[in-house]
């Protein structure tokens, strides 16, 4: 019964998920957010040992490898632009190095280990300001440490039923990118992002103990295999997002004529052509006539950008703007 219980832990543990959270605030012209994750996932492996006995003290050393999917992840839109944003991070194996000492009665053994540990964290994070896109990636093989514990059955004079519990913590790998993302203007992108490879683990194990030196002895050689569940893999990132518009036309639809300001520009409803979004802005070719200086060139793309603090105005997306137009003038 009692291994039927274990049994459903580590299964319900086994099932692959990951709890996101996500933050967005406003300063100035400025889109700063942040966003974390941690997950949990199946786990499996292949361990291998040797034990020592001296009455019922039994001490070895111990090494496993395990394969897991303990992928953290987070997506997320920002602000009133909705400028998509991500970040992933995942350990796929782990091993270990461990020193273990215990106490046996009878067929059982209740035991303690701790040692070196070593496995790959992939990190990954983007952030689309359209029509230029800002990503990052790194992947690294990192040390670390393992403790834990765990108690052994002797089912059999050469099987060894186990349950097992690990606490690792492989570090923190870690990644950042910004660019200037509109051709020198004061438009800037950037991100950073974290993963912390610290994860728990429960397994079940089935271990084959070879040429024991007596009856109901654990001392000798032993290799066999685990199946269970990891939780863990703290993920974090912070965005931030500072836009020189584009306003070319030519990159526009629907686009309707909602007023005019005194110094003779339009104001205009119209979505971009990558976006259903409806936003009330400026049309670049018409800054250019009034406020040249407000204008920035890409020579990559010749696209028409408008900096919208030169013109004393900030592009809203129309929910916004009727917000704002309720209450005062733009």
């Amino acid at each position: 019964m009692k291994l039927k219980i274990v049994a459903a832990f580590a299964a319900l543990l086994s099932v692959p998920l990951s709890s996101a959270r996500a933050q967005v605030q406003i300063v100035g012209s400025t889109t700063v957010g942040s966003t974390g994750a941690r997950a949990s996932s199946w786990l499996a492996g292949a361990e291998a040992g040797y034990n020592w006995q001296s009455g019922a003290w039994v001490y070895g050393l111990a090494t496993d490898i395990s394969g897991t999917n303990l992928r953290s992840g987070s997506a997320t839109t920002f602000g009133s632009f909705s400028i998509p944003a991500n970040v992933n991070a995942n350990i796929d194996w782990y091993g270990t190095v461990r020193g273990r000492f215990g106490w046996s009665s009878g067929p059982t053994l209740l035991y303690g280990t701790g040692g070196l540990a070593y496995g790959r964290i992939n990190l990954n994070s983007s952030l689309s300001a359209a029509p230029v896109s800002l990503s990052a990636q790194t992947s690294a093989v990192k040390t670390g440490w393992v403790a834990g514990g765990g108690i052994e059955y002797l089912w059999r004079p050469n099987v060894i039923l186990s349950l097992d519990y690990q606490y690792v913590d492989l570090g923190t790998v870690s990644l950042v990118s910004s660019a200037g993302t509109f051709g020198g203007s004061a438009a800037a992108s950037s991100l950073s992002a974290s993963a912390h490879g610290q994860f728990q683990t429960v397994t079940l194990g089935l271990s084959w103990l070879f040429y024991p030196v007596a009856s109901g002895s654990w001392q000798g050689a032993y290799a066999g295999g685990h199946l269970g569940g990891a939780w863990g893999n703290d993920t974090n990132a912070n965005f931030a997002f500072q836009p020189a518009v584009v306003s070319d036309i030519r990159l526009k639809r629907d686009i309707v004529l909602v007023g005019r300001l005194d110094n003779g520009l339009g104001l205009y409803r119209y979505r971009y052509l990558w976006s259903d979004t409806v936003y009330v802005g400026v049309m670049a070719q018409e800054v250019a006539l009034i406020r040249p200086d407000a204008i920035v060139r890409d020579d990559l793309d010749d696209y028409l950008r408008v900096d919208y603090r030169r013109i004393g105005l900030k592009l809203m997306a129309l929910p916004e703007w009727e917000s704002a137009s309720e209450g005062k003038h733009l």
